[in-house]
């Protein structure tokens, strides 16, 4: 194990008595594993949970306290301080059998030549182009801000990759938090809840949506409406639309295609 998993599984395991659905823990307390692992201080000591709330997964002494169909998360609860609570499922990623839905690639040129790839900034960066956040939603959508970093009461410091501003046809406002996804990650019910969060604080009288992003290859991405509800103290991630989108030159959707797409909105 690393050292971040022998200190976080002794903070785990000092707190939790069998049956708990919460574990506090705050920074303090991961100072002090250090020492009783006899492991030197790391430095930035919000990372580990950081890590564990977004990359990594946690140590398996950790996972197997959870029941089957239920995974440990760690939530923000203010400045340096946090929470392991229980969730089904903490994490989620796109099926695999969806129909992908053609779309004409309207990104430029010049951008496809200087930023090719996979990556997250080049997912934000087509489905900017290709407006496929308006598509998806049915809303007329505006980019307003990327890569926000803030701090949120209660909750600590947060990361959201995109955030749009739509209005539908009845003029209802909306806000639209995104987080995007490399190829084989999964979304987690963290970053959900941080958004619809934000979203509360800074947009209070807006529609939240939160939307993940991820790209199955470098022409297709799947976009997923999420949803976290809380029943009994546990937080349930479910999946409210689907959508994969492929995005193709003019010459490769067919007049066949365009009429069967055409029908099918009949």
């Amino acid at each position: 194990m690393s050292k971040y998993d022998h200190i976080i599984e002794r903070v785990f395991i000092k707190n939790y008595v069998d049956g708990n659905i919460k574990v506090p823990f705050d920074r303090d307390e991961l100072a002090q594993a250090c020492d009783d692992l006899g492991i030197s201080r790391i430095k930035n000591l919000g990372d580990i949970p950081y890590s564990y709330r977004f990359r990594r997964e946690l140590p398996e002494s950790i996972k197997m306290t959870c029941e089957s169909g239920y995974e440990w998360i760690i939530v923000g609860t203010g400045i340096s301080t946090y929470e392991f609570r229980l969730a089904s499922p903490g994490k989620i990623a796109p099926t695999t059998n969806r129909q992908k839905i053609k779309i004409p690639d309207a990104t430029p040129e010049i951008v496809r030549r200087y930023a090719p790839g996979t990556d997250e900034q080049a997912l934000l960066t087509k489905v900017r182009y290709n407006r496929l956040i308006d598509i998806f939603t049915g809303l007329t959508c505006y980019s307003i801000q990327n890569h926000l970093r803030t701090t949120i009461k209660n909750i600590g410091q947060i990361e959201i990759d995109e955030v749009y501003l739509g209005v539908n046809k009845r003029g209802s406002h909306f806000v639209i938090p995104c987080q995007a996804k490399s190829p084989g990650d999964r979304f987690g019910i963290v970053q959900v809840m941080q958004d619809v969060e934000f979203c509360k604080h800074r947009y209070p009288n807006a529609i939240c949506k939160p939307i993940a992003l991820q790209f199955l290859s470098e022409h297709e991405v799947a976009i997923l409406a999420l949803e976290v509800e809380e029943s009994d103290d546990i937080f349930h991630l479910s999946v409210v639309d689907e959508r994969h989108y492929r995005l193709v030159g003019r010459n490769d959707i067919t007049d066949e295609e365009i009429r069967l797409m055409s029908q099918s909105e009949e």
